[in-house]
């Protein structure tokens, strides 16, 4: 008796066809990314070198560079700390209300910006609830850089704990047993086993909070008191110069920012891919 083999079934796409569909993802990210970014470098390109120069270089933008960049780093030092305790309280432990708090953490994706500028400056302000506590030590926090960083740590802190949070939850439980069974123990695990397992994924959430605080605007306006080289971030500068009809001076800080976001990423990603290749080589 002969055997016959069945046909081979061809698995189907769920999707439609790879044409159509990488057809429509480009023309999405054309759209809404390339043509916007393209725009900018072009806008940019035609003020010309030396007139360019002389707006990125003139004291009020270096000024506001300079306190946007210092804010969004010591809001991403704050962010890569506080977020990867907070994706290990998420994943590693059991307690009433951590399904609230797991959600709250995209609170700051949901809420308007403006919104949460608006709750901050209330809360800290001389008569707010955290300020009059703080008012009589001395401690100011809104118009001044402490405010900047404040609301940029509440904007990009949902970034490091997204970014964290799913590695840890699907990290081997066997990796740590074994490493125990070896005679690691508590922050040597961690440091050895734990945190180089997960470190791509938290080097892109820190990247990604510190390029999303370089062009936070509606969180920063209101609390931060916009005074010109003390509080004036580079994205209120530029709206500044849009209002003044300066639409060159807008541009350049705009090109300068997304330059800077760009740089970084590019880092970033490079950091990530050496440190999967080095995971990869000694697993």
């Amino acid at each position: 008796m002969s055997l016959t083999h069945a046909p081979a079934v061809r698995a189907r796409a769920v999707l439609p066809g790879f044409r159509l569909t990488l057809g429509t993802t480009v023309l999405y990210l054309s759209i809404i990314v390339l043509i916007p970014i393209i725009a900018l470098v072009l806008t940019g390109a035609g003020i010309g070198g030396a007139r360019l120069w002389d707006i990125i270089t003139a004291p009020r933008t270096l000024a506001s560079l300079r306190i946007t960049i210092l804010a969004a780093a010591l809001a991403t030092v704050i962010n890569a700390v506080y977020g990867l305790l907070m994706a290990w309280v998420l994943v590693r432990y059991r307690f009433p209300g951590r399904r609230l708090l797991d959600a709250l953490m995209d609170i700051p994706f949901a809420l308007p910006t403006a919104v949460a500028g608006l709750s901050l400056t209330a809360l800290y302000s001389a008569n707010g609830w955290f300020g009059a506590l703080l008012e009589p030590l001395g401690l100011q926090v809104v118009y001044t850089l402490g405010g900047i960083v404040l609301a940029m740590t509440f904007t990009s802190i949902p970034f490091v704990v997204r970014a964290v949070q799913p590695v840890l939850e699907e990290l081997d439980p066997a990796l740590e047993d074994a490493a125990a069974s070896l005679g690691s123990r508590g922050f040597t695990t961690f440091r050895r086993v734990i945190f180089p397992a997960i470190m791509p994924a938290w080097l892109g959430g820190v990247t990604t909070s510190f390029a999303r605080s370089l062009g936070e605007f509606g969180a920063v306006v209101f609390i931060a008191g916009n005074l010109p080289f003390r509080t004036e971030v580079a994205s209120l500068l530029a709206y500044i110069r849009i209002e003044e009809y300066d639409y060159e001076g807008a541009a350049a800080i705009a090109l300068v920012l997304m330059l800077l976001a760009l740089a970084l990423l590019f880092v970033s990603n490079l950091i990530q891919l050496r440190a999967a290749r080095y995971g990869a080589v000694t697993a």
